[in-house]
């Protein structure tokens, strides 16, 4: 079954966006917010939406700079429009600016709900773990801001997936967040950056975390409906 484009609305302000919306086919196991990297809601944002609803969670990517560049959304792989994009990002807050627009597909989602997110989405799904409501777990991917956010209080269990050889975000970095969070799971594998993505992909990777991230939301209520 393929998703769709719908629109959401800030309880905020009223603001309308676009989201991708992943229905299941079959048996719910629970919702789940992607919160996608700088280069938006690409068609890998939507085919991986599609593949966890085949798992049995109904998906929503939040189209999360709408305010800035209503269908800004280009190929993930595309240098050119970096800066733009980058630019988005930066006025964003590195997700802080935009958790709006995840609370509202949160909302929108029977529970349990999960989240996660890739690079600029990794930092706002790290977010949304402290500041929103309504969830039940987070994975955040290689979130690079991450560290710029080190006094968050985690409201729900969360969990980090990180490259070894990730340049934007050095051991250092990764020792620090270790440091803040002794308990938190930080989990490293043998890649780069955006090793989810078709610009950065390492097949092994990106298959180990998910696994990880379906068990974390298997522990925190996936297929228990509380509704």
């Amino acid at each position: 079954m393929g998703g769709e484009t719908i629109r959401l609305a800030s309880a905020v302000d009223g603001f309308a966006f676009e989201a991708y919306h992943a229905p299941v086919a079959d048996a719910r196991r629970g919702g789940l917010v992607i919160c996608h990297a700088i280069w938006g809601v690409t068609p890998h944002l939507r085919e991986l939406a599609d593949s966890f609803a085949e798992d049995g969670y109904e998906t929503i990517v939040p189209s999360l700079f709408d305010r800035y560049g209503p269908g800004f959304a280009e190929r993930d792989t595309d240098p050119d429009r970096y800066a733009r994009q980058d630019g988005f990002a930066r006025r964003a807050d590195w997700g802080a600016g935009v958790l709006d627009a995840v609370q509202a597909a949160i909302d929108v989602l029977a529970p349990p709900v999960f989240c996660i997110g890739f690079c600029f989405g990794g930092t706002t799904a790290w977010l949304a773990a402290s500041r929103c409501t309504g969830l039940s777990a987070v994975a955040a991917y290689y979130g690079g801001q991450i560290i710029d956010y080190l006094g968050e209080a985690l409201l729900v269990p969360t969990l980090l997936h990180l490259g070894k050889t990730d340049d934007l975000i050095p051991p250092a970095t990764v020792q620090a967040i270790r440091d803040a969070y002794p308990d938190l799971p930080v989990h490293e594998y043998e890649a780069g950056h955006a090793f989810v993505a078709p610009n950065g992909f390492h097949a092994d990777s990106a298959r180990l975390s998910r696994l990880r991230t379906l068990q974390l939301f298997a522990r925190n209520g996936a297929g228990r409906s509380e509704v």
